[in-house]
């Protein structure tokens, strides 16, 4: 297969666009493992041993802020540490992948399971893992943006 690379810049920096014969079509899975093989790894820190440790960012269900770290957690049910304040993170991972829900919290929009509205106009949402988390007032026009 020939792969060649063009430049949009109206598109989001995080987006890539693949375009293909519809012969093709049927391919697309393999085509879409393949690229997120390529996934960038997020260096974290496991807490056990003080190691450093490379996890995919698309085995992470959330993010949470913990002072001057933060906290992921992993589809496994592990936890690790990050040595950097949220608002780096977001810098870092995809934000077509992450979404900050609140002051405190960015979760995988992969993993979510279900959401719904709850008092005080918050959105409550659940992972697959079956924890919960509140999207704030001031959050929910972004989530209802990349989610409804």
């Amino acid at each position: 297969m020939k792969v060649t690379f063009e430049t949009d810049a109206s598109m989001e920096r995080s987006l890539a666009k693949i375009v293909t014969n519809p012969a093709e079509q049927q391919r697309w899975d393999e085509i879409d493992k393949a690229i997120s093989h390529l996934e960038r790894q997020l260096v974290v820190i496991n807490p056990k041993n003080n190691r450093n440790v490379q996890i995919q960012p698309s085995s992470i269900l959330a993010i949470e802020s913990e002072d001057r770290m933060c906290n992921v957690r992993v589809i496994s049910g592990e936890s690790y540490l990050l040595g950097k304040r949220l608002k780096y993170v977001e810098e870092d991972v995809d934000s077509s992948q992450f979404l900050k829900i609140n002051n405190s919290t960015m979760i995988n929009v992969k993993h979510i399971q279900a959401f719904a509205a709850t008092d005080h106009a918050r959105i409550q949402v659940e992972l697959k893992d079956g924890s919960s988390y509140y999207v704030s007032r001031y959050y929910i026009k972004n989530f209802r943006g990349k989610l409804l």
